[in-house]
């Protein structure tokens, strides 16, 4: 194989409120800390352990608005982006860095009623194409067929 892929997908919850950062030609970014967590059970103690990782997260322009505007530190969201390490100098001169996940696609996964804030329905005008709708998931109904009627 040839070529090289940098792909992250998380669920996690908002760590806190989305910090917003406006640009003279009107663009934007948006960052927040994203939480996942691990959970297991210790097999010498028999104790369920949880480790909570912590992800930088960076949104961009139109998706930086819509995170600002629909959700709140405790939702549940899905990202999808690639990882990216900046470099700079503290005050002392020290090289630091800072890891962190350029979001390309999302999903909210709190519900309205989860959530403190109410995303806009059809009836008031707004929509955003950006966010999908969360639609419930039905099973299919389970078809009987006889063995000798198989299509394959």
């Amino acid at each position: 194989m040839s070529g090289t892929l940098n792909k992250v997908m998380l669920i996690g919850h908002l760590g806190d409120e989305v910090k917003m950062h406006y640009f003279e030609g009107g663009g934007c970014i948006g960052r927040f800390p994203l939480a996942t967590n691990e959970t297991y059970t210790n097999k010498q103690t028999n104790e369920r352990v949880t480790n909570t990782e912590w992800h930088n997260i960076v949104v961009r322009n139109k998706a930086a608005e819509i995170f600002e505007k629909y959700v709140n530190k405790g939702d549940k969201v899905y990202i999808e982006g690639r990882i990216k390490t900046r470099k700079w100098q503290d005050e002392s001169g020290n090289d630091r860095y800072s890891t962190e996940i350029q979001c390309t696609d999302f999903t909210f996964l709190t519900t309205k009623n989860e959530s403190g804030n109410a995303m806009p329905n059809q009836q008031g005008g707004q929509t955003n194409s950006k966010v999908p709708k969360q639609e419930p998931i039905t099973p299919k109904p389970e078809v009987d067929l006889p063995e000798d009627d198989l299509p394959f």
